[in-house]
């Protein structure tokens, strides 16, 4: 330790000072240095070195150094525990100046962004014009005007709304979720949000105009939970008849909709659900499309009723829907609770761990990515607090506050933003149940009940609460003022500087008591480190202090045990107070006062809200001792002020309620951009009757008896088409046992005998020959079993498709077609990020007739066709692209934005100038270009920019959108958001009614940046190894960012694997493989 001259100083001054002088110096750690009025080198490197780094292991060696008696073994451990502080030191200064540079940069990158978004939109507005910034209030107004102010410029929701009938969809991923008996706390994962979603559901069910809301959340099988996680289905309210008794219909109510996804035995804590997200959006998106219908019958009128909104709660959930949002095309709300970014501050400044260290155990830039996608997909962002806006959301690359303000004032003027958004932020507070508070009446007379367990009538056979017992046994004089404090024992929560305030304030110890309500302890040395080290610091300041029989710390409480608490401290004319260093909402605090309880709260934070709506307390400063103090002594010592507070707590606390947030919610969504699906969805099932022969029908009937010999279960049936209806259904039920394939017979043969009339009349004829005999005029795969989808992405250098590529698709075809039953059923799909002339041209190399294909995904999803219908042939019969899937996917589009935008980033400055045109790095793929795809050729692979690199400048310049690189990283291509190759999968569930358990998708084990994209989900997946030479991902992410394990399961039973080689043998095994997953 040569060099390290400054530790041996203090090492010499450690061991000089001695154990004892040590152990007394640690007791007094209160003490400023200035106080005890000499300088302490052991104090000060212990205290303030090793709190400094936040690592509390050293202070458990530190007390196995202090009772070491042997000096040589005591100076060894002395040096080694330098050289751990020093690292650890060092460790955090540098992890700081990392973290000041990357934010310096991205403060540099966001005025960047900021000044190229509005340079793009050159129209004048006058500062009087630009609106109001995020949170901004009016001066000189009432506390209730100030809160209700946000939604003072949208219709409030009333119950002339009770007609409307709309169906919610919430989801909470992740925790164990049920209506009664929530385990809250059993884990991080199951706590408030559980319970606010829960709470949320049942209210806005009982709003006027809500049919039905479902809370989306996953299914769990597994024994270490209880069997209630497992059930599909639980109710929590019934809304069989409305508030006037009127029948409301039978699926009315609030429901938990538990859907599978991931390992159906295991409970999985949040951080290791990510790559099971996809196949959670197929099963909720497969409920909502039934439900949908269910409720078309029930009270639409024969049409689908689609969710009138998709909320999602926190990141996971957040990126569920918003592709539930993009796949249905209705609008998506998102409330965080906490966030990504916000953490991984924290834990930075901690100097704990790196970056790296920090994503290996919480998946945090996974989470951050989910944040930003839910940023991109909705329409509104709810907030519990004005600071949640302002200094968390803010960190995000999709919300700027000063871009928002330009951007509202532009669309409130009629001006184009070019394809730009921010989402809108409004603060909602969370409701409150008060249905357990007693309102008290104000008096000055002692009161009976305290007065009963206080000994004045200790016979009384009058029962009073447990809890209230079992607080006042720790008061010398219980009648004095109860000052409450209720959280759990962290050091965020600062009930130490709370403590020390009452401690060294003789008047307030002689005025009132304290009660720390610090949740429920066995034995201190199980708890956590930091929880045990919170309670062990009380009770040392309880005792230096001598605050016995004036400070009350109870083991133990129930949930049910908190009203009464409340209550207590009320009748005892006492103040609640919320001492945290930062409180991103508070809830305590509302419940406080709605039991009549005056507040004392922190100036950081949620606090702030609610005491301009409630009015009935005071802000301090947590760091300030002093300040706590007098706050506290002003409440409890002048009467008057006491009264005033707590009369205004419950004049205003209704503002808090359940109804009052759902109206205010409700009132939000509806001003929303509201949108659905735009197509004729009663079209295909009206035509069927009409356009199906037959024959067709006929065929049918023999392809549902044949559908099993996929899975080698042969259940032929023996019969022809010929044979007439009648003997059809005699053959059939003399070979098949299975009822439901004779019910499904039935019905083709009771559809055939409605459509006879019409076909013997000749309406039907005459139909058929005025169309081309090869068209039809709807695609066929509303009437498939199975779709094969080949999505593979083989190309060589210069991104021209190989060989290979064709002779997958032709090898597919031969397995398919080698068996007749399964070819009767089965479908086939193209998915490439070829347009679509490339793809047409690829196809006629091969001699592959391009309706052999159902469907073709072309422009990396942007565009999709069906060869050989009416749908898309335009009137001078050439091939069109869909236009039902272009309106589903032109939200939030800009196109001339993107373009101008993506070539200003990708090309330098002075080429974009005109000096050099051979300087620039992309040029316009305008061959590949069409309304919905922006392609750029990669001239300078080099130069290229990763994905995460582009989608972060975009969205900085408030361009939402969905970029790729692909065809062997030679293109870049940049598409709507709500589209994509995964993403018109879902359209086509959605729109023809094919389902994704159905679909079987094949891929190489590469491909572009979108390739993940495809892997996971609901349908199979097979993967042919060895076919791509070279793939795009390594574009796709930049370092520290995300990986591919967070995005689809390494193992699942819903992907398979051929050997290498293309060969129609190994394809069909595969496929049979996949067939038998579940």
């Amino acid at each position: 330790m040569a060099r390290n001259e400054w530790i041996n100083g203090y090492l010499e001054a450690i061991l000089d000072t001695g154990a004892a002088t040590m152990a007394e110096d640690h007791k007094s750690a209160a003490l400023s240095l200035a106080d005890r009025g000499h300088f302490n080198p052991t104090k000060y490197f212990v205290e303030e070195v090793i709190s400094g780094v936040d690592e509390t292991d050293l202070h458990r060696t530190w007390l196995k150094v202090v009772a070491t008696r042997n000096s040589l073994e005591r100076s060894s451990r002395l040096e080694n525990m330098c050289w751990r502080i020093w690292h650890l030191a060092r460790k955090k200064k540098q992890l700081e100046l990392e973290d000041i540079q990357r934010l310096a940069h991205r403060r540099w990158e966001r005025e960047l962004g900021r000044r190229d978004a509005t340079e793009d939109m050159p129209e004048y507005l006058s500062e009087g014009e630009k609106g109001d910034t995020v949170g901004e209030l009016v001066l000189n107004e009432t506390p209730r005007k100030k809160f209700q102010r946000n939604i003072s410029d949208i219709q409030v929701w009333s119950d002339d709304n009770k007609e409307k009938k709309i169906y919610i969809v919430l989801i909470s991923l992740h925790g164990l979720v049920r209506g009664e008996n929530m385990e809250l706390g059993r884990d991080s994962d199951t706590g408030g949000q559980v319970k606010y979603v829960v709470e949320l559901a049942r209210a806005l069910s009982m709003m006027p105009g809500v049919y039905r809301v479902d809370l989306f959340t996953r299914q769990i099988t597994s024994p270490d939970v209880d069997w209630s996680y497992g059930e599909p289905t639980e109710m929590l309210t019934s809304g069989s008849y409305d508030a006037e008794g009127n029948d409301a219909g039978e699926s009315a109510g609030a429901y938990i909709i538990r859907i599978p996804c991931g390992p159906r035995d295991k409970y999985l804590r949040k951080e290791m659900l990510w790559p099971y997200l996809q196949e959670f959006v197929d099963g909720a998106l497969a409920h909502i499309l039934n439900m949908s219908r269910v409720l078309g019958e029930q009270i639409g009128g024969g049409h689908p009723v689609w969710p009138y909104v998709i909320h999602g709660h926190y990141a996971d959930a957040g990126d569920v829907a918003a592709l539930l949002s993009g796949a249905l095309n209705v609008p998506m709300v998102l409330t965080g609770h906490s966030l990504g970014r916000n953490k991984l501050e924290q834990l930075i400044k901690q100097g704990r761990q790196s970056r790296e260290d920090i994503n290996a155990t919480y998946r945090i830039m996974r989470r951050i990515e989910a944040e930003e996608l839910s940023l991109d997909a909705s329409e509104l962002v709810i907030t519990s607090t004005r600071q949640e806006i302002e200094e968390q959301w803010g960190l995000y690359d999709g919300f700027d506050v000063k871009l928002e303000k330009v951007l509202r004032a532009r669309s409130r003027q009629g001006f184009s933003c070019h394809g730009r958004y921010m989402p809108r932020m409004v603060v909602i507070p969370p409701g409150t149940d008060f249905s357990n508070v007693i309102v008290q009446e104000d008096s000055n007379e002692p009161d009976g009940e305290v007065t009963l367990i206080t000994g004045a009538d200790v016979a009384s056979p009058r029962s009073v609460q447990h809890i209230w017992s079992d607080v006042m046994r720790f008061f010398t004089n219980p009648h004095k003022p109860m000052i409450l404090a209720l959280s759990r024992p962290d050091p965020k929560k600062n009930i130490t500087t709370l403590l020390k305030a009452f401690g060294e304030c003789p008047p307030l110890r002689e005025l009132a008591n304290l009660t720390l309500i610090m949740g429920n302890r066995d034995d201190i040395d199980e708890m956590s480190a930091g929880n045990a080290s919170v309670l062990t610091t009380v009770l040392k300041l309880i005792d230096k202090y001598d605050l016995y029989g004036l400070v009350a710390y109870p083991k133990h409480h129930k949930q049910s045990d908190v009203p009464e608490i409340y209550r207590l401290a009320a009748k005892t004319k006492g103040v609640f107070i919320n001492p945290a260093l930062v409180e991103p909402f508070g809830l305590t605090l509302i419940e406080a006062a709605a039991h009549g309880l005056p507040m004392v709260a922190t100036k950081n934070g949620g606090p702030v809200d609610i005491h301009r709506a409630l009015n009935n307390g005071l802000l301090v400063d947590p760091h300030d001792q002093k300040a706590i103090a007098d706050a506290l002594l002003k409440l409890v010592s002048e009467k008057n002020l006491w009264h005033e507070c707590r009369k205004n707590g419950w004049r205003n606390v209704h503002l808090f309620s359940w109804p009052e947030h759902c109206r205010t919610y409700l009132s939000r969504v509806a001003a929303c951009r509201m949108r659905y699906p735009q197509w004729q969805t009663d079209t295909p099932m009206d035509e069927m009757a009409v356009e199906e022969s037959l024959d067709d029908s006929l065929q049918d009937v023999q392809e549902s008896s044949l559908r099993l010999s996929f899975d080698g279960e042969k259940n032929s049936l023996d019969v022809s088409l010929d044979h007439s209806p009648s003997e059809l259904e005699k053959v059939v039920a003399e070979k098949s046992g299975d009822p439901e394939l004779q019910d499904q017979v039935k019905r083709i043969l009771n559809k055939i005998n409605k459509s006879a009339p019409d076909a013997q009349s000749g309406n039907k004829i005459q139909r058929q020959e005025s169309l081309p005999q090869s068209i039809n005029k709807y695609p066929l795969l509303r009437r498939r079993r199975r779709l094969f989808v080949i999505a593979l992405d083989s190309y060589d250098h210069s991104g021209n498709p190989d060989k290979k590529m064709v002779q997958v698709i032709q090898e597919v075809f031969k397995a398919i077609r080698s068996d007749q039953m399964m070819s009767r059923i089965s479908g086939f799909a193209l998915s490439t990020a070829m347009p679509i002339s490339e793809t047409l041209q690829l196809l006629k190399s091969g001699k592959i007739q391009v309706t052999d294909f159902d469907a073709l995904i072309c422009s990396s999803g942007s565009e999709v066709y069906y060869p050989g219908t009416l749908q898309c042939t335009d009137s001078a019969g050439k091939f069109c692209a869909d236009t039902d899937y272009a309106t589903h996917i032109e939200y939030r589009w800009g196109y001339d934005g993107v373009k101008r935008t993506i070539a200003k980033l990708m090309n330098p400055q002075d080429a974009q100038a005109g000096n050099k045109a051979s300087l620039n790095s992309v040029e316009e793929d305008e061959k590949s270009c069409n309304a919905y795809c922006v392609s750029f050729l990669i001239k300078d692979p080099s130069k290229a920019k990763p994905v995460d690199d582009l989608r972060q400048k975009l969205r900085m310049r408030g361009l939402r959108c969905h970029l790729m690189y692909c065809r062997s990283s030679t293109r870049l291509q940049v598409i709507p958001l709500l589209a994509s190759r995964s993403q018109a999968l879902r359209y086509l569930f959605v729109r023809w009614g094919l389902s994704l358990t159905n679909m079987y998708v094949i891929l190489g084990d590469r491909g572009d940046t979108d390739y993940e994209e495809l892997i996971s989900g609901t349908h199979k997946t097979v993967i042919m190894k060895g076919i791509i030479e070279k793939g795009s991902e390594g574009l796709l992410r930049t370092s520290g960012s995300y990986q591919k394990e967070d995005i689809f399961p390494g193992e699942s039973p819903l992907i398979v694997y051929t050997d290498e080689g293309i060969k129609s043998e190994n394809i069909m095994k595969a496929l049979k493989a996949a067939s038998k997953a579940t």
